[in-house]
Order: structure tokens, then sequence, then C-alpha cells
């Protein structure tokens, strides 16, 4: 008999049914699949964006470590040496305590080195004029999109009047009037690329401006800034992050064109366009290493940039997604 107050125990024939099993504590987070996890998960199933990706990583380390890592500054008049100008890779310096991995160029700087700089130069022009024209371009078609009427069509008559014209040519016209430097080539290219972005924040701001939550912040009276730039533009950077990661590759590839013409930067400070440029003429004499090493510099750049951005593309866009 059991004592009062105690709940008799559940039996069978075959004895005692065995006590329930104790609940296991929800850990809260474990298991659950968020955006990013989901993002970073879908973004590593590309063989190919994981080798972009390392690969980026690596030319940026070397981009920013370039004064620990690089043997030579390039930019250091006292440590070049003329006699030591258009050596061979692998050739050792006239006085027995350097070697030049790539070689020199025809001023004697160690090709290697200059790369490394050279990369800072580039991927800084390209990362600045690229956030540069993505403020630009976000803030105008933000407006267009959520003002609409004669606003949206001024703005967007400008766009396609912008794209209209070949980029190298807007470029080339806005150097011949600023002249050459750093911060005339950013200004350059912020011209040339804000209308990118204008164009795709508008076309995602026109369908996300369609849908209840901006009708409900709209309804409660909201500042139109507010609802502009605190509802309607989150909803809209997937796209831009996905033209924004092509569009650096782009501002670095014109860059380069600009520089190999002599309009981009000052010889002071030699990006790779640059480098590629002075070694141009002598790649009929054999001394193919001044031009062919920054050459690749570059193109593993760009090829790493646009294999990064071509799956965040996929990963970002529902309609592509597997």
């Amino acid at each position: 008999m059991n004592p009062p107050g105690d709940t008799p125990a559940a039996s069978t024939e075959d004895g005692p049914l065995p006590a329930p099993a104790a609940p296991v504590p929800d850990i809260a987070g474990v298991g659950e699949e968020t955006p990013l996890r989901r993002l970073v998960t879908e973004f590593a199933e590309s063989r190919l964006a994981l080798f972009g990706l390392t690969l980026f990583a690596l030319i940026l380390a070397a981009a920013a470590l370039a004064p620990l890592i690089s043997p030579q500054n390039p930019y250091d008049l006292a440590q070049l040496d003329i006699l030591d100008s258009r050596l061979e890779p692998g050739a050792r310096s006239e006085d027995g305590k350097r070697v030049y991995l790539l070689g020199t160029d025809d001023q004697g700087r160690d090709m290697l080195s200059a790369i490394f700089y050279g990369l800072r130069i580039s991927l800084g022009v390209g990362v600045t004029a690229t956030l540069g024209a993505l403020a630009l371009g976000l803030a105008l078609g933000l407006v267009a999109a959520f003002a609409g009427g004669r606003v949206d069509s001024l703005i967007m008559r400008i766009v396609d009047i912008q794209l209209s014209f070949p980029a190298i040519l807007i470029a080339l016209i806005l150097l011949a009037m600023l002249g050459q430097g750093v911060d005339k080539i950013i200004i350059a290219l912020v011209a040339v690329q804000w209308a990118y972005y204008a164009r795709t924040v508008r076309s995602a701001a026109l369908v996300e401006r369609s849908k209840e939550y901006i009708e409900a912040a709209t309804c409660l009276a909201l500042p139109p800034s507010r609802i502009a730039f605190r509802h309607l533009l989150p909803n809209c950077l997937p796209p831009l992050i996905v033209v924004a990661t092509v569009q650096v590759a782009a501002a670095i590839t014109l860059e380069a064109t600009l520089s190999f013409l002599g309009l981009g930067l000052p010889i002071t400070e030699p990006s790779l366009g640059l480098l590629i440029s002075n070694g141009f003429s002598y790649l009929l004499s054999g001394k193919y290493w001044i031009s062919f090493f920054p050459g690749v510099a570059l193109l593993l750049t760009i090829v790493s940039i646009n294999l990064v951005g071509d799956q965040l593309r996929d990963v970002l866009n529902p309609r592509l997604q597997r």
C-alpha cells in the first residue's frame, strides 16, 4: 500500500514501467540555422569560391604587410642602384648582398617589392573608389525609388546618359582636366561607377517599396528618411554586395589601364598598371619579367575577386539557388 499523497508507480504484469526520460534542455542557438550561417554554408559549397577567397586573402595580406615582407623599399631612392637595372630573375645585385627573385626593372627596383607595394596602391584605389561610388549611387537610387515622379525620371535619365558612354572615355576626360594623383583617379572612378549602384538599388527598392512592411511604416507616419534608410535599405543590400564585389575588380582594372596609358598615378607611386607599362618597351628585347610578373599579380587579383563575386551572386540571389 502506498503512503498517503504518493502517486502509485505505473506497472505491468512484467514489472514496473521505465521512468520517462528527463527532458533535454534546449540550448539557444544550437542547431539553429541563422542567415549568416546559411550564407557561409552555401558559399563554402563551391571549391572555386573558396580558392578565390583564400587567394584574395593572401594577396590582401601581402599588400598590407608590404613594408615588413618586401626585400626593398621601391620608393626609397637610397636603396636603388642603377647598376642593378634590368637584372633577370634570380640574379644577384652588384655588391652581392641581395638576390632579386623576380628580377629588377629599368630603375633597379626589385620587382617582388614593387609588386607588393603596387598591390597596396591598386587595392587601396579600387576599394576606396568602390565605397565612394557605392555611397553616392545608393543615396541617389533610394531617392529615385522613394520619391518617384520627376525626381525618379531626372536621376534615371542622368544614369542612362552616364552608362551610354564608355567608362574609360569618361575617366580619360576627367583625368585630362584634373591631372594625375591618387585622389584624382579615385574621383574619376567614382564618377564612372556610381550609376551602376544607382540603377541596382533603384530596381531593388521599387520591388521592396510595394511590400506590406513599407506600407505599415508609411501608415505609422514615420519620416521618409527613416523609412528609406532604416527599413528599405537593409533589404536592398544583397544585390548591392554582389555589384560592389564585381566593381572592385572593375575599378582595379580601369585604374591599371589608365596607369598603363600614363594618365593614372604618377611614376613616384607605381601601381600594377604602371609597372606593366614600365616594362612594355622591353618585351621584344627578351626582358619579359618587368611586365610579366606585375601582369600575373594583376590577373590573380582580378580572378580571385571575380570568383568570390560569382559565388556571392549565386548565394544571395534566391532565383539562382539550386
